[in-house]
């Protein structure tokens, strides 16, 4: 009997120093094995009436602690110090049978449907971040090539101003009316429409003070100023301005003439006369225009590619005209 007693308090000093959810399974296995009589029926199990979920972690530290406990007890405690140990279990059975406390391992994964679905959405998200870079980059190349552009066209447009702010015009009595055959006008006003590159561009040819020297040799005075349009040799067209002093040489087209402006897409002119009627052309010398000269000049210039181009557009009043001659 002391024998029972021993092993019975030895399995409730292991219930108590282990999980409570395992105090009643100790003690069923430590009532077992006192063999009790109990009725029941031959070779029967002694089975727990509850189920219990124990882990690995679970098991290996019941068998540590009732070991550790069943070699300590036996030196320390006298066998009658165990006074109705049963009754200090206080029915655990209904917290182990919480589904809360069971341990469950979920399979987790993902069936095909969600994939296809996730490489869809995948798909969209990344197709409209790519059109939104794609956009991005586009406005900014146009952005910097209408910079450009502008910066050009904005020097261009300044030098022509300057010239045509500085015109000189004789004027009578110093300017007679010609005859038939006398030689034209040294400072004429001409404006007129030449073919560059299989496109038609305006010409125009005056004079004026705004002479650019190009050497310190060069001295001043009235030039004749010529703005025309050439064909590079890659086929751009390049806006050139022609500047030589008296006595003027006959026009000719030069590669050594400076470039007002590249990637010239039109060029025209607008002449105004005193009543401010317009005209696309003009001839100070000819009879049409009665020999006078316009009181303002509007250019319309553009430039770019194919796909993106600029205009641009001015009015100059000129700062003196020549009257009509009757």
């Amino acid at each position: 009997m002391i024998d029972e007693l021993n092993t019975t308090r030895n399995a409730v000093l292991a219930a108590r120093s282990a999980n409570r959810f395992f105090c009643i399974g100790a003690l069923h296995v430590a009532l077992c094995s006192m063999r009790l009589p109990v009725r029941r029926k031959p070779n029967a199990e002694c089975r727990m009436p509850f189920t219990l979920y124990l882990t690995p972690y679970t098991l290996n530290r019941f068998h540590k602690t009732t070991a550790t406990r069943h070699r300590d007890s036996s030196t320390q405690h006298p066998v009658s110090s165990i006074q109705n140990p049963v009754s200090s279990i206080q029915h655990p059975v209904s917290s182990l049978q919480h589904p809360a406390f069971r341990i469950r391992y979920p399979v987790s994964g993902f069936t095909l449907m969600e994939i296809l679905l996730a490489f869809l959405i995948l798909s969209i998200v990344v197709t409209t971040i790519l059109g939104s870079f794609n956009a991005v980059f586009s406005t900014t190349d146009t952005l910097e090539n209408s910079g450009k552009y502008y910066d050009m066209a904005k020097s261009c447009l300044n030098r022509m101003k300057t010239d045509l702010e500085a015109l000189y015009v004789a004027r009578p009595p110093f300017y007679k009316k010609p005859e038939f055959d006398d030689p034209p006008d040294n400072y004429r006003f001409v404006g007129s429409t030449e073919d560059a590159g299989g496109i038609g561009f305006a010409e125009l040819r005056f004079t004026s003070r705004a002479h650019i020297p190009f050497d310190s040799a060069d001295r001043g005075g009235i030039a004749e100023i010529v703005y025309y349009v050439q064909a590079n040799n890659d086929g751009q067209m390049l806006l050139k301005r022609s500047d030589h002093l008296y006595p003027y040489p006959e026009f000719e087209e030069k590669g050594s003439d400076p470039v007002l402006c590249r990637h010239v897409k039109s060029l025209a002119f607008k002449y105004f006369d005193t009543d401010g009627e317009e005209s696309e052309t003009w001839n100070s010398d000819e009879d049409d225009f009665d020999h006078a000269t316009p009181t303002a000049v509007g250019i319309l210039l553009e430039i770019g590619t194919e796909s993106d181009t600029v205009a641009f557009e001015t009015t100059v009043k000129l700062p003196v005209h020549r009257e009509k001659l009757e």
